[in-house]
């Protein structure tokens, strides 16, 4: 059999997987070579025939490769005269990592002000944020996700309204009226992917570069983020046993917006007493100012009657409520919302119009329908005591004296605690150990702002959430601690 002839150029390297499409690998291969000048121009290419012989390949495959660069202008040539590299102006050079401009403010304020990496996994102890999962109704969610993708209306597939499902909003304000004694109108409500893009959107429409924005500190740092993020100059103010520190609050000057977590402090887990509330909103209205109010886990109260939201309590338009659906579905739904001032609702729903147009139909008319029919109502109640009974197992089995380490305080409220440290040492002490035995478990000094003039000592605890696992792994996790802290 006669040996296969030698081909003009040089081609070897050229390796070829069967389990992947052939011509599309040899086209590949081959405009790379032309672009990075191994394959100079004018150079002839050997006939289909011989590299077909060459590689063990079909005629057809290489003719297909040959066919891919001639209409893209690789390579040129005429029937009877061959295949040649075409005239290209400039040979690419190798790729070099772009060096492109300096990245401006923006992209400046990114680098420092972001969020980090999302905690993986299956939720365990004492994971934050996170609600009990296990006891979420997917059956009921996929049955109706089922129906309504079955035969959706023509009329809701197409580009739908930025601030959200009507049929949602309505029930959202006929929700948030008769559990939180907010009064509002659906043309107030404004659908968002979650509580994070809602305050995203007060930092794009309500900070200017330069301004001064109050945050609670200790405080939520993802809120910090955003309007850093949008340039305005973070101000913390402190927390104690009442909530927010008003008093603190009015020695902040030219600062006319704040951001707070009155419900449930974030991370501490104190309530904003209704004296605070109400200097609050005078601060407001003195400074002529905006009070961003997230309301995140409002739903979850143990004791006594739940205080009425800063928006219920706002006469003067004040204030910008943050709710959302995540802390008592899931957080992997990113379905939230805001309730604005009638003022403000046209110019966020124009502004978010801008960033992603609209949120998904399906997951807004499965909500409307599950809060129609009465299954997010029961949801919230057996959510509420299953979180009851989780609280009571930590606070039953948590150890009476850790050194170091203050009492466990009452827990009226919300998805979370803050048990102080005596100082930075010990905070970092307990943490590393718990984690090492596969604990989960926060530290207080995480959530202070950098430049906070409280001594480090002073920003200490241990931050745990409570209800994203069930009693039995909650005994299990604090029978771990006690090991690893060696009680």
């Amino acid at each position: 059999m006669p040996a296969t002839p030698p081909l003009p150029v040089d081609l070897s390297g050229i390796r070829l997987d069967p389990g992947q499409g052939l011509s599309r690998q040899l086209y590949q291969a081959l405009r790379e070579r032309i672009l990075d000048g191994r394959l100079g121009s004018r150079t002839r290419l050997p006939a289909t025939r011989d590299l077909a012989a060459l590689l063990g390949i079909s005629r057809n495959t290489v003719t297909r490769a040959f066919d891919q660069l001639y209409a893209e202008g690789y390579v040129e040539g005429r029937v009877g005269d061959g295949t040649y590299v075409a005239e290209l102006s400039t040979a690419r050079p190798v790729p070099q990592p772009p060096v492109g401009p300096a990245p401006g403010p923006a992209l400046q304020r990114l680098q420092e002000h972001h969020l980090p990496p999302p905690v993986t996994g299956a939720p365990r102890a004492f994971r934050i944020g996170v609600p009990a999962f296990d006891l979420f109704p997917f059956e009921t969610w996929a049955r109706l996700q089922a129906r309504f993708w079955r035969k959706p209306s023509p009329a809701r597939l197409g580009y739908g309204d930025p601030a959200g499902d009507w049929n949602l909003r309505e029930l959202v304000a006929a929700y948030l009226r008769s559990s939180r004694g907010l009064s509002c109108e659906p043309a107030q409500v404004v659908i968002t992917c979650g509580a994070q893009q809602a305050i995203s959107l007060c930092a794009q429409l309500l900070v200017q570069p330069g301004d001064r924005v109050a945050i609670e500190n200790p405080g939520y740092r993802a809120a910090g983020h955003a309007f850093a993020v949008a340039g305005a100059e973070l101000c913390g103010v402190p927390v104690d046993n009442d909530g927010l520190d008003c008093a603190a609050l009015a020695q902040v000057e030219d600062c006319r917006l704040a951001y707070v977590t009155p419900s449930h402090q974030y991370p501490t887990g104190v309530t904003l007493s209704l004296a605070r509330r109400l200097e609050l909103l005078e601060w407001a209205e003195r400074r002529d100012g905006w009070i961003v109010e997230d309301d995140y886990d409002g739903e979850y109260r143990y004791s006594g009657t739940p205080l009425a939201p800063l928006a219920a309590l706002d006469r003067q338009g004040r204030v910008i409520y943050v709710g959302t659906f995540c802390k008592i579905t899931f957080p992997a739904l990113r379905l939230g919302y805001l309730v604005l001032p009638p003022a403000l609702a046209e110019s966020f729903a124009r502004r978010r119009a801008l960033d992603m147009r609209h949120s998904e139909i399906g997951t807004q008319a499965v909500m409307a329908e599950f809060i129609a029919a009465g299954h997010f109502q029961r949801h919230v109640r057996r959510m509420r005591l299953a979180a009851r009974a989780r609280r009571d197992a930590l606070l039953r089995d948590w150890p009476d004296s850790i050194p170091g380490c203050a009492p466990m305080p009452p827990v009226d409220a919300g998805l979370h605690l803050c048990v102080r440290v005596d100082s930075l040492a010990r905070e970092r002490e307990l943490v590393s150990a718990a984690r090492a035995a596969g604990v989960e478990l926060n530290g207080l000094s995480e959530y202070w702002l950098e430049n906070s003039v409280e001594p480090v000592d002073n920003r200490a605890g241990l931050v745990l959430g409570f209800a994203a696992v069930p009693e039995a792994q909650i005994a299990e996790a604090i029978r771990t601690l006690r090991k690893a802290w060696h009680l």
